[in-house]
């Protein structure tokens, strides 16, 4: 018998929103991200859900009476899937909701709309669960040991700066710092010449815990609301200075760009994957290791970055694909991140956001960050252009984009998280 829930990812569902039937779009019917937004810049910020190329208003549509997307977040599982099935029954092809939605205005271009971060980001965790990632950055300094010795065993992470983080269309000026050139004998204070993004994904919390209550690994997915794409900038040659020996601070802490939908465990639900990891590496231990987590604790979700540059820009070029990756590839899961992170005793808020870390593919060209396609900054890439490229150059524009696609399934995106660079300020 099929659920109500069930029948919301029915890949065979169409929208009286004819352009979420589009099958390029992002945002089908099937997907229902959320959102804030507002219709004009110093308005209050809004919930929307993401329907084609629409916003679905919750509140004038009387699914919500506030505008409080933490409040939502913390409420939990059920009430996120109940609301999910009242939207899409809303939005299905013959509704009795079309005429009453459209009367109040519930429907907003998204063309029209501001699109902000979708929280109240309270705290910001990243972490370094792309193990191809973790390996191509450790040849680059230990060629014999690539991987440090904790890697296999526990998810590393660190954390970074909420204030900082910022939607797509970021724009944010070359951040200046202290670096030491190799033969230098003392360190100067510059803007960075090694600007690098990295390809992440964003995990955000939705029901926390209690202060000195760890998550259990069974219930973590209970504590997520879903997933956004996110771009973790990196000076790196400030962060080649002052990492050691307490990790990444001025190197990250300028700029982190996300998408500004979140989709959730249930859009996301027809394309989990098994979560595996060579048969010669330790077993995690026992509060990081369970039947469901190795089934289907993994996501298969392609990730891209695409580049465009100031010089594009003016001769009108779209912008080019740099490189193609999956999540499946991570190390860890979301359920172990959120399992570790709360296993002593750390409270998670809602809207709390965790990273990734950067999403490299096994392959060279997969690379998640120049970082790697530039083979640490020895090796220029050329663009179709003309151009070349070892680092972000000032007027550079950053483009991260996810889908999700499987035979039978009604494919669904993250829509883009974009950042421009500008030049340091004076």
């Amino acid at each position: 018998m099929t659920t109500a829930l069930e029948r919301s990812r029915d890949p065979g569902l169409r929208s009286w929103v004819a352009s979420a039937n589009d099958p390029a779009t992002d945002f089908p019917i099937q997907n229902l991200p959320f959102g804030r937004f507002r219709p004009r810049r110093g308005a209050d910020w809004r919930i929307g859900v993401a329907i084609g190329d629409q916003i679905l208003d919750l509140s004038r549509a009387g699914l919500i009476d506030h505008g409080d997307m933490n409040r939502l977040m913390a409420q939990g599982r059920p009430t996120r899937e109940a609301l999910r099935v009242a939207i899409s029954q809303g939005l299905e092809e013959g509704s009795a909701q079309r005429g009453p939605w459209l009367d109040c205005d519930a429907l907003l271009p998204l063309a029209q709309a501001e699109l902000g971060v979708p929280c109240r980001i309270g705290d910001y965790t990243d972490f370094y669960t792309g193990i191809h990632h973790a390996t191509t950055v450790g040849k680059l300094f230990r060629p014999d040991s690539p991987l440090v010795p904790n890697y296999k065993w526990v998810p590393i992470g660190y954390h970074g700066r909420a204030s900082s983080i910022g939607a797509s269309g970021q724009r944010f000026h070359r951040p200046q710092g202290q670096t030491l050139a190799p033969d230098g004998a003392q360190p100067a204070l510059g803007p960075s010449r090694r600007l690098d993004f990295e390809l992440e994904l964003g995990a955000y919390i939705g029901m926390p815990n209690e202060d000195g209550t760890p998550i259990r690994l069974e219930v973590a997915e209970d504590h997520l609301f879903g997933f956004s794409l996110l771009n973790d900038w990196s000076a790196r040659d400030i962060q080649a200075w002052e990492y050691q020996p307490l990790g990444p601070f001025l190197s990250k802490n300028f700029a982190t760009t996300v998408s500004p939908w979140i989709v959730t465990p249930e859009a996301l639900a027809p394309f989990r994957a098994p979560s595996e990891r060579p048969a010669q590496d330790p077993a995690p231990l026992p509060y990081l290791d369970s039947g469901a987590n190795r089934a289907a604790g993994a996501f298969d979700i392609t990730l891209e970055v695409w580049l465009r540059t100031a010089s594009m820009a003016r001769a009108g070029l779209p912008a080019e694909r740099l490189m193609r990756s999956n999540y499946r590839d991570a190390y860890w899961t979301v359920a172990q991140m959120i399992a570790h992170h709360t296993v002593n005793g750390c409270n998670l808020g809602a809207g709390d956001l965790l990273g990734t870390g950067t999403l490299s593919g096994p392959a060279p060209e997969q690379g998640g960050s120049l970082l790697e396609l530039s083979q640490g900054g020895t090796r220029a890439f050329a663009l179709s252009n003309g151009e070349a490229r070892t680092w972000l150059e000032d007027g550079d524009t950053v483009i991260l984009r996810g889908s999700c696609e499987r035979p039978g399934v009604r494919r669904i995106g993250f829509g883009d998280c974009s950042g421009t660079v500008l030049p340091a300020r004076a």
